[in-house]
């Protein structure tokens, strides 16, 4: 079973699958790319002392992201793994989906299931409270960076800007808004996963893995008039996976 003790580890599980991807050319390493730059940004924070505890920081960062090292390995090995992860894995498949939309079900799959489990093995029982804060200072270092992920995307694909309408005009753009509703979710389920034990707690689990893999669905297929303002930017992405992989490196 993988094993991962520090967030360099995590860095260096996620640069091996990122190269995997790109040599061949699955945009399985789209969501890895983004999650490496949001894994960086979270190590960084924690050098600069900017959460209360940066152990127990470390340490989430660790059990949060070998849920999604340990789910890429077992699909890659024909294993089982979450129904989420296997969804948003083998959609990357589907050669009809956007950049765009496989950045979106990674997010929903890793913060919507893995976060709140994480969240509650690192912090179980009245321990999760203390956490809060903690918790929430993660969505100010991503969203830092979640602007600037799709910002680079729309400098080579103009027709992306249409998807700002996805959000109502909140004037979010459409990556960000998905992590901090996530993020919300998540917290929920790990304020409620971290009271719970033994059978009760696995439904619960396989209960927001059922929901996860309904939000998939609904990124994979969103509606005739979503379906509209996705086509322009499909008829325009590069189907160079491996260049689309550098260009969300910067």
């Amino acid at each position: 079973m993988l094993q991962i003790t520090s967030i360099q580890g995590v860095i260096d599980k996620l640069d091996a699958i990122i190269a995997w991807s790109s040599t061949q050319q699955t945009p399985m390493g789209y969501f890895a790319t983004l999650y490496r730059r949001m894994t960086v940004a979270v190590m960084q924070g924690i050098r600069d002392n900017k959460f209360e505890d940066g152990k127990r920081m470390e340490q989430l960062d660790i059990v949060f992201a070998s849920r999604y090292l340990q789910a890429w390995e077992a699909y890659t090995q024909q294993q089982r793994c979450t129904n989420a992860w296997y969804t948003t894995f083998d959609a990357c498949k589907n050669e009809k989906l956007i950049v765009l939309q496989h950045l979106v079900a990674g997010v929903n799959a890793h913060i919507n299931l893995d976060l709140g489990i994480a969240a509650a093995i690192v912090a179980p029982g009245a321990s999760i409270f203390a956490l809060q804060k903690d918790f929430d200072k993660i969505n100010d270092i991503i969203g830092s960076l979640t602007q600037a992920v799709q910002d680079s995307l729309c400098k080579i694909w103009l027709p992306l800007r249409a998807l700002q309408h996805i959000t109502n005009n909140s004037g979010d753009a459409v990556l960000n808004f998905s992590i901090v509703t996530a993020r919300k979710t998540s917290w929920a389920n790990a304020l409620a996963l971290a009271f719970m034990q033994g059978d009760i707690r696995d439904i619960h689990i396989n209960t927001i893995d059922s929901a996860v893999v309904t939000i998939a669905n609904r990124i994979f297929s969103p509606g005739m008039l979503t379906e509209m303002l996705l086509y322009p930017v499909r008829e325009m992405e590069n189907a160079d996976v491996s260049k689309n992989i550098d260009l969300l490196k910067t």
